[in-house]
């Protein structure tokens, strides 16, 4: 992810360390499950859920050795937990691990998203009801045509949004799905039930038929859907752009009073925030494409309003 365009909270969600947490959530989760159903000693699962760690720098100098991410996940959280270790992982795949652990970040990272979008739904409601009835020019391709209010253009923004506010929450359902199903997903080494347990405990429902994996499309579905989101957000940071062209000069807002922006440009701080909104949905669009065409078949910005004035 790109640092200066990443929120702290997302950047956080899809950091190394949250991964392998995911892992590790996906595990007890499991391991409890198996002692629900009397396979596991309730002994041995107190002992993982209190003692269980693992190290990001431990785990790449396993994996490094043993050419593995799981079993260097795996061989790390065993030294943490001793011979209670041994009741970690039954009955799963590597696949239960990693498509698991990534639906949870998934769900997360839409949780955020959709608060995220909720701020933004609200100050575009506010705007739009403070500008209702402050006149502007309208364009049609460009040329001036019949007068509208600023409030209007951003009612139109707000009603896209509320689109993706709907979006998303039909996305969040469809990326918090989980499997412990084992090879070739046919739960020939686990029994059905542990899935279903587990799954409650991570806040995820089973897939309906995993073939070892989770089906791609739902990861597609994620981006595609991040691509309308930031489509939107590319419409209107264009917009606020183009409003604040000099030979335009509908919006305008002055530099925070810490930047060092030249004195010709006093929206240079809206501009940079509109411009990194702009270049958002092409690389999901891109992502989105390379998902989709690399996907096995189966046996991972903010934009500011300016206040307006005429």
């Amino acid at each position: 992810m790109i640092e200066r365009y990443t929120l702290p909270e997302m950047g956080a969600i899809w950091s190394e360390q949250a991964k392998f947490q995911s892992w590790l959530d996906v595990e007890i989760a499991a391991t409890e499950a198996n002692c629900e159903l009397g396979r596991v000693p309730a002994e041995a699962v107190a002992t993982i859920k209190e003692k269980a760690s693992f190290s990001v720098e431990r785990i790449l100098e396993i994996e490094a050795e043993v050419r593995h991410d799981v079993i260097a996940f795996l061989t790390n959280v065993n030294e943490h937990v001793g011979d209670a270790g041994r009741h970690i992982h039954v009955g799963m795949t590597s696949s239960d691990v990693l498509d698991t652990g990534v639906a949870l970040q998934m769900k997360a990272s839409v949780k955020l998203l959709r608060q995220e979008l909720d701020l933004l739904a609200d100050a575009l409601r506010a705007l739009a009801r403070e500008h209702k009835a402050t006149v502007m020019i309208g364009r049609s391709h460009a040329i001036h045509g019949e007068p509208i209010t600023f409030g209007f253009k951003v009612a139109g923004w707000l009603a896209e949004v509320v689109r993706n506010q709907q979006r998303l929450e039909h996305l969040e359902t469809a990326v918090s799905v989980g499997q412990i199903s084992g090879a070739m997903g046919t739960y020939a080494n686990t029994d059905p039930r542990v899935e279903e347990i587990a799954c409650a405990k991570l806040g995820l429902v089973p897939d309906t038929a995993s073939t070892q994996v989770i089906s791609r499309d739902r990861h597609a579905e994620y981006i595609q859907t991040l691509a309308l989101v930031g489509a939107a957000l590319e419409r209107f940071s264009t917009e606020i752009r183009n409003l604040q062209r000099t030979d335009v000069l509908r919006s305008r807002r002055t530099s925070p009073r810490d930047r060092r922006a030249a004195p010709p440009c006093p929206t240079s701080a809206t501009q940079s925030a509109a411009n990194g909104s702009v270049a958002w949905p092409g690389c999901c669009a891109a992502t989105s494409w390379q998902r989709w065409r690399t996907a096995p078949s189966g046996t991972s910005g903010t934009s500011a309003t300016a206040p307006w004035s005429a």
